[in-house]
């Protein structure tokens, strides 16, 4: 599988997008935002766009949405317990720390355990709660790669000050759900570098 990486939208956001090089399919995580240069990439790469994935509904995951799909219409997939944070400007955040609200009524919500089957790939879906009540990671076996949204960065985890956010539901999610992956994949954050579930577990200092 192919991954690249743009840092998009107004926090710095990491926007990705995975290829299947034998199929030439590829879906996105997370758009943050949507610039021209964004969509030249993906129009000039060779793949076709097939899904989007949101690890969850937070402004900056989200608001690249509407310009991305008047360009590839196609199915964006968010965990069942986001619908409310994605559809409430107050609670996904937009409104009082990006000044604008943003909301997105168009999802198809998928469940805990889920197997999605997109690009040639068998992607599972992993729901961890706690930096917000609909947060899931987005788990490819075959390729040993998690997409983990903002639910594990590298040596930290995402903030749960925020509406609907919980440090204790965070860290069970963590030790439950994602330290049970095997120690070699690899995990694509939504902020920050690059990192591997078995670097976490011996240096992550919250979990």
């Amino acid at each position: 599988m192919k991954i690249g990486n743009f840092v998009l939208g107004p926090v710095g956001t990491n926007c990705y997008i995975a290829g299947n090089e034998k199929t030439k399919e590829c879906f996105i995580v997370d758009p943050a935002a949507c610039p021209p240069e964004f969509i030249s990439y993906i129009k000039s790469s060779g793949f076709a766009v097939k899904a989007v994935l949101l690890t969850h509904g937070h402004f900056d995951h989200i608001m690249g949405l509407d310009a991305l799909l008047k360009e590839f219409p196609v199915t964006v997939y968010a965990h069942e317990a986001e619908k409310e944070l994605l559809t409430d400007a107050q609670l996904n955040a937009s409104v009082s720390m990006y000044g604008q609200g943003y909301t997105f009524s168009g999802a198809e919500y998928v469940s805990d355990g889920q197997e999605l089957e997109a690009v040639g790939e068998k992607i599972r879906v992993i729901y961890t709660p706690g930096h917000t009540i609909g947060g899931c990671c987005y788990y490819i076996p075959e390729e040993a790669v998690l997409f983990s949204g903002d639910t594990l960065f590298k040596a930290s985890v995402g903030r749960t000050d925020l509406p609907t956010g919980s440090m204790g539901q965070l860290v069970r999610s963590i030790k439950e759900k994602l330290f049970v992956l095997p120690d070699e994949t690899k995990v694509y954050p939504g902020h920050m570098d690059e990192t591997s579930i078995g670097y976490e577990k011996k240096y992550n200092p919250f979990v």
